[in-house]
């Protein structure tokens, strides 16, 4: 699904009505084909560093019958967790984020991102709303609105960091459609991951092997450091300011 007619244009340099749309798209598109397949999965891969083989900025969205790994691990820790506490995991976690501060980098009366604590990758982001949904097709059109505004904003922060196209790939989960419809679903929170690359400048990228992949995940910097300069970064794109320069 391409974002823009024009083939140079991406989410962070994109309209606010603009992004609003695609907003709306992927909620049309997981409830059609959520009507059918339990999983539903929009995911974006920007640029040739996350295997992009076509420049238009797009997203992609694959649709199973069947749940996949990390929606089955999402599923169960959220289930376990409501049921041993009472409140959804990530509505909870959001609460906590949103009053510690450290971790957060944008925010807005709906919707706020974090540096989880979890965070393999250097600059790696969550997505999260402030109330209890479980799908993207349950957003009010006001949710909307905000979530194309946080989306921009974090969007450009990224941008601004090395002042680059910044690569990533992203992705929504949500609770599980088809037949799990008729299912109590109410341990899901709707979120979305950014997993970008980038670690140094613009063309130095943090590389998941050797003892990252036989033995645990080693991260560059802390996840409060890194929000800590994500949130620092202006939120007017470089491109625009060079252009009013």
């Amino acid at each position: 699904m391409c974002f823009h007619p024009w083939s140079d244009l991406t989410l962070p340099l994109m309209s606010l009505p603009e992004i609003r749309a695609v907003i709306d798209a992927w909620a049309e598109l997981a409830t059609e084909l959520g009507a059918s397949y339990p999983w539903v999965q929009i995911f974006e891969n920007k640029g040739a560093m996350m295997g992009c083989s076509n420049p238009h900025p797009h997203c992609q969205v694959w649709a199973s019958s069947f749940l996949p790994n990390e929606a089955r691990l999402e599923d169960r820790t959220q289930r376990q967790h409501l049921s041993q506490h009472g409140v959804p995991m990530l509505l909870e976690y959001a609460e906590q984020e949103a009053h510690r501060k450290e971790r957060l980098v944008v925010e807005n009366a709906d919707w706020l991102v974090v540096v989880p604590y979890w965070a393999m990758w250097p600059y790696q982001t969550l997505l999260l709303p402030r109330r209890h949904v479980c799908r993207l097709q349950d957003l009010t059109d006001s949710e909307k609105d905000s979530l194309a505004s946080i989306m921009q904003r974090l969007l450009i922060k990224y941008d601004n960091l090395f002042e680059v196209s910044f690569p990533y790939s992203m992705g929504w989960h949500g609770a599980p459609t088809g037949t799990f419809l008729e299912e109590d679903c109410r341990h899901w929170q709707l979120h979305a991951h950014y997993y970008p690359p980038l670690l140094r400048s613009a063309t130095v990228r943090k590389f998941m092997v050797g003892y990252e992949m036989l033995a645990q995940a080693q991260r560059d910097l802390t996840p409060e450091q890194a929000a800590e300069r994500l949130r620092s970064l202006p939120e007017v794109h470089y491109k625009k300011r060079a252009e009013e320069v």
